[in-house]
C-alpha cells in the first residue's frame, strides 16, 4: 500500500495533546514531534483507507475467491513454477 510523506506541502498548525512522560522522552532522544506526529496520523490514514478499502470491496473478493476454488487458476496450466 502506498503511503504518501509530502515534505513539499502546505503545513498547518495544530494543537495535539500528547501524555506528559511520552512527550518528555521523545524531547530526551531528539526526536521531532511535528515530523513524528505527521508520520504517525500519515500511517493511521493508510491504515484506515486500506480498511476501507478491504470493506467495500469485500464481496468481489469472496465471489473472486469462490470462483478459483470451484474453477481453480485461470491459465494455470500455463505456470512454470
Amino acid at each position: 500500500m502506498r503511503m504518501e510523506q509530502s515534505t513539499t506541502g502546505t503545513k498547518k498548525a495544530t494543537n495535539v495533546t500528547l501524555r506528559e512522560a511520552l512527550l518528555a522522552e521523545a524531547k530526551t532522544l531528539h526526536i521531532n514531534i511535528s515530523q513524528a506526529a505527521e508520520a504517525g496520523i500519515a500511517r493511521a490514514v493508510a491504515d484506515k483507507r486500506a480498511e476501507l478499502w478491504l470493506a467495500e470491496n469485500q464481496a468481489a473478493i469472496a465471489s473472486a475467491n469462490a470462483y478459483v476454488k470451484q474453477h481453480g487458476l485461470p491459465l494455470a496450466q500455463h505456470r512454470m513454477f
